[in-house]
């Protein structure tokens, strides 16, 4: 009987049963499908020992005039400029008091400090700056007040907590991710109130890292529970902290979702990092700047900034989240449209918000919640017009979205998209899986990633049991493949200014990923653990019994750091479709064969019996890349009982 050779179609595919999926892939993680065969995915590396606070759901990239590479990082929490592996705080700032406003009161034995401020307008987990503080007359002294901190607990509209620490900057205590500062106790003599001098300096409000629920009567679909009860609906995306950033030139603009925008001036700000400003306070900003926005954007081709989901010009301070506005041309400052400037705005007609824009090398398409539209420079004297592509269109979230040459992609609801000149739905064989184990409660958290080398498209997602992004799912549109997995990301660079892909984790680290073999998010380094199982092989119509004698591996390890790499290769026989690989026998017959497979292992002998078998691959050694070629398999007719 000749061998059988185990040959498989690219991708994965979770739309049928495994027994009707014969010759196809049928579960993996942490693989990949290059010229129409499976490997392990790289591995990851800390890109330095330095972390950040909060959940880091924005990454974008630049380079100074100079040459000096950055990367800018939104979290929940801060807004930070990565430099040489350092998180520079550019936070903007909300409010500074006047001198002597704030007061301190502290409690014998206890590192709880009281701070009075009259309508500070801070939330909890805020952060403020304190200076001009004198001691307060034992061991907290005026270095320990005069530094930055972060609300506990509001206790009414001109009181907070906050708890004393040793004296060190912000990122000097921010340990593996968390605000990590060793508190100070009052003593008896911490009688004081730090003096008529004391000034506070207030970031910009928190955002939330999860998505809340909204309550109430009227809240959901009509008719949906018990009437007259209270109904919860996913909240809406502006209540999770997500940052749009873009440059112009060498300097940052930066806007947190339905919140300021703001503007780092690099010539001005590098040298020691000093928070971003709102455009509207900028010298020379006319009195139309827009002040709130969902979303920022420049126009590469005509150098407009473009402010998206933002306030009239005739109503500074409202915000509709369908109006699109535009500055002058190469002119941050300029807003308010003339005959004599490009400055304007447009409005579109469907849907109830703008969800996100994304641009490409001709145009900008522009999401709301139901509807596509397509915005067009023209040129004066109306500058930008914008088309409606297609209605009843969904996306997940604002960062579900990205370009890809002159296609865009994206996650909806309940669908993955194309665009390249027309809207299309992606064949997807993995749909269901995804969806119906998915989170839709926190869908404004999935973001998405290109990770070019590969020709994939990275999408990160929460599954139903979790509410933080646990799981990916990947399109190769070179393949056409799908494949997916477990992983931690909740935002993704191509490579560009780094060799490497860059991904943000929730442990407040930046990776780099396609890096060796291994998990480098702890020391030392632990093993990528993947895996690839086919669906089910039969002979014939599978009526007839299989006997498995024989194993030919086929595995490459080029690129593997182990001295002696290995993968286990499994076979497993079933007799039915619904029931288990593992059958309870009282003949000596193995019902499933898992082997070390060396790198020069020759031939593997088994004893394996049933109607159908599956293939598994998978590795959990530290240093090994491998990549299956045709393994070969003895399977012989072996009668009907």
């Amino acid at each position: 009987m000749p061998l059988t050779k185990l040959q498989f179609r690219p991708g994965v595919n979770r739309e049928t049963t495994s027994y009707s999926n014969e010759g196809g892939w049928f579960d993996c993680d942490k693989v990949r499908f290059r010229f129409g065969t499976p490997e392990k995915i790289g591995g990851w590396q800390k890109l330095s020992a330095s972390s950040f606070l909060g959940t880091c759901r924005a990454l974008h990239p630049f380079v100074a005039l100079d040459g000096t590479n950055y990367i800018g990082v939104g979290t929940n929490l801060k807004y930070y400029i990565e430099e040489g592996g350092g998180f520079n705080d550019i936070t903007p700032i909300r409010a500074t008091t006047s001198a002597g406003d704030v007061t301190f009161a502290a409690t014998n034995g206890s590192s709880l400090l009281t701070v009075t401020d009259s309508s500070n307008g801070a939330d909890e987990n805020d952060f403020v700056t304190f200076s001009g503080a004198a001691s307060l007359g034992g061991v907290i002294t005026a270095a320990v007040l005069n530094q930055e901190y972060q609300i506990v607990t509001i206790i009414n509209a001109n009181s907070y907590t906050i708890v004393a620490r040793e004296v060190g900057s912000l990122a000097e205590i921010t340990v593996n991710g968390a605000y990590a500062a060793t508190p100070i106790a009052a003593n008896g003599s911490d009688t004081g109130n730090g003096g008529g001098s004391i000034v506070g300096t207030y970031q910009i409000n928190v955002g939330l890292d999860t998505a809340v629920l909204g309550t109430g009567w009227g809240a959901g679909a009509w008719a949906r529970g018990t009437w007259g009860s209270g109904a919860s609906i996913s909240a809406a995306g502006d209540r999770l902290r997500i940052w749009s950033h873009d440059n112009f030139g060498e300097d940052l603009i930066i806007n947190a979702r339905n919140g300021g925008i703001f503007y780092w001036d690099k010539s001005t700000n590098a040298s020691a990092f000093l928070p971003a400003v709102a455009i509207s306070d900028l010298a020379g900003a006319d009195s139309t700047t827009p002040t709130i926005a969902k979303q920022v954007l420049v126009s590469d081709r005509d150098r407009h900034i473009i402010a998206f989901g933002c306030d009239p010009e005739n109503d500074i301070g409202t915000q509709d989240p369908l109006l699109i506005r535009f500055s002058d041309q190469e002119n941050p400052l300029v807003w308010s449209a003339q005959a004599t400037n490009t400055a304007g705005d447009l409005r579109i007609g469907s849907g109830s918000e703008i969800i996100t824009a994304v641009e490409t090398r001709q145009q900008i398409l522009v999401f709301t919640d139901r509807s596509l539209h397509a915005m067009q420079f023209l040129g004066p004297p109306f500058t930008f017009g914008i088309n409606l592509i297609s209605e009843n269109v969904t996306i997940a979230s604002p960062l579900s979205a990205i370009a890809v040459d002159d296609s865009v992609y994206w996650m909806g609801r309940e669908e993955f998209y194309v665009y390249s000149g027309q809207v299309q739905k992606l064949p997807c064989s993995v749909r269901s899986y995804v969806f119906n184990d998915f989170n839709f409660s926190q869908t404004t958290k999935v973001t998405t990633g290109v990770n070019s080398s590969y020709s994939e498209i990275w999408w990160f997602y929460p599954s139903a049991s979790s509410d933080s992004i646990d799981k990916y799912v990947v399109y190769n549109y070179s393949e056409q493949a799908w494949y997916y997995g477990n992983l931690n990301r909740t935002a993704w660079l191509d490579r560009g200014i780094s060799q490497f892909p860059i991904a943000a984790s929730t442990d407040g680290f930046l990776y780099n990923h396609e890096f060796g073999q291994d998990d480098g998010s702890v020391s030392p380094a632990v093993s990528v653990d993947s895996y690839i199982e086919s669906s089910q092989v039969t002979m014939g119509a599978g009526d007839n019994f299989v006997s498995l004698s024989r194993l030919i591996p086929d595995v490459t390890f080029v690129g593997s750091d182990a001295e002696n790499p290995y993968v286990n290769m499994t076979l497993e026989t079933r007799n039915f479709p619904g029931v288990d690989y593992t059958m309870t026998s009282s003949n000596p017959v193995t019902r499933s064969a898992t082997v070390p497979v060396e790198q020069f292992t020759d031939q593997i002998h088994i004893r394996l019996r049933g109607r159908s078998f599956a293939f598994k691959i998978a590795s959990d050694a530290t240093g090994v890349d491998w990549r299956l070629g045709t393994p070969r398999v003895d399977a012989r007719s072996d009668g009907r009982r």
